[in-house]
């Protein structure tokens, strides 16, 4: 005889639980979109963004006596502030954008320099994100992972930042402790998850990186040479339906792609596209153990321990521009992904194996007990 049954309990019905969780994931709408009585909020939207996240910032800015002001892009992959914009963010003190060229504009960085805050909603593109697990996570806790992992990087020393796998990788990236100081000192590595800092830039659903290794480290001098040295052997990027079958290698020397190796379809693809390109995101890490571990479009997985490094390619992509014609990034950029990698901060394991170390730092653990069950809330989603 075959038995057919289960030892699992039943899932709760939807009226036991689902109020609760609603009103969780709205609390942190609510924190993050730090309007002000009197602000002027513009947002920067595309046609494709969910209506319904517009109509739920309006209903918010009427409540709190704000004035909301939205202008449509015809995309997101602007590479910079039209002119006829610029007059509408200089009168804002809140944005809410969608656009591609939100954080490294210049005209941006100077606002936000003299205080203007930004959100930036690339992972918040449907209303119904908010009855998801990550857009409930609470938001203190997600801010305390992410200062756990910087407080596991070294100070006051020079370091080097090593990336490795069991596929092959191992990339390299020389730390300065001011190279340090001026990386770390961002309100995304301070884990600020909400949008009420003079000159903040925050991501909604929380959160987005930040990076181990971006342009600022450098003091946003992109155009510093660094010697960034190895091979990366990601498991897939954006754009293909599929984790790769074959070991691709991806030679990177002085930041720059000089070399892809590989004989499939994939990497004749990334070869033409990638060579010539330069790294401009080394190793942006996802935070958030309940955002879906698989799901990497359209930047990467947020999820904790996933990496994504970001690809500047020398030329636009022919393969990108008919792959995602409509991608919310230009077909200059492309984010190579990996789910297991261990890196390494000098001597200190920041991620082993695709697990996010800090998820079990005391403070961590401790903060987490005043949510729920530890254990719960800091297990990785695997979707």
């Amino acid at each position: 005889m075959t038995l057919s049954c289960s030892g699992t309990p039943p899932t709760l019905p939807k009226k036991i639980v689902e109020k609760s969780q609603q009103f969780q994931a709205l609390e942190n709408f609510f924190q993050v979109f730090a309007i002000k009585p009197g602000e002027h909020v513009l947002v920067l939207s595309d046609p494709l963004l969910d209506p319904g996240i517009i109509q739920a910032l309006q209903g918010l800015c009427l409540s709190r006596g704000a004035e909301l002001n939205v202008f449509m892009a015809a995309h997101t992959r602007l590479s910079g502030v039209p002119e006829e914009v610029k007059p509408l963010l200089r009168k804002a003190q809140f944005v809410v954008s969608t656009w591609f060229c939100s954080i490294e504009d210049p005209f941006n960085i100077a606002l936000r320099n003299a205080g203007q805050r930004w959100v930036k909603i690339t992972y918040f593109r449907d209303l119904d994100l908010l009855d998801t697990a990550q857009a409930r996570f609470p938001l203190d806790l997600l801010g305390e992972i992410i200062r756990a992992t910087e407080r596991q990087f070294p100070r006051a020393e020079d370091f080097r930042l090593h990336f490795s796998d069991t596929r092959g990788t191992d990339l390299s990236i020389p730390y300065s402790a001011s190279m340090r100081d001026s990386m770390f000192s961002s309100n995304r590595w301070r884990g600020k998850m909400r949008a009420d800092e003079p000159g903040c830039y925050v991501h909604y659903l929380p959160t987005h990186g930040p990076n181990f290794w971006d342009s600022t480290a450098m003091r946003a001098n992109s155009n510093k040479e660094l010697a960034i040295e190895g091979v990366l052997y990601p498991q897939i990027a954006i754009g293909f339906d599929k984790p790769f079958s074959e070991k691709i290698a991806v030679i990177i020397n002085a930041g720059k792609v000089t070399k892809v190796c590989g004989e499939s379809t994939e990497a004749l693809v990334l070869r033409e596209m990638l060579v010539d390109g330069k790294i401009i995101e080394g190793g942006g890490c996802g935070f958030n153990p309940k955002a879906p571990r698989l799901g990497i479009y359209p930047a990467g997985s947020n999820a904790a321990g996933v990496l994504h490094f970001g690809i500047e390619l020398s030329k636009p992509s022919c393969w990108i521009r008919q792959h995602l014609p409509n991608w919310e990034e230009p077909p200059v950029h492309q984010d190579l992904v990996l789910f297991d990698a261990t890196v390494m901060a000098g001597s200190a394991t920041i991620i082993d194996k695709g697990f996010l170390c800090s998820l079990r730092d005391a403070k961590v653990v401790e903060l987490a007990n005043l949510y729920g069950d530890p254990v719960s809330l800091l297990e990785c989603s695997v979707e």
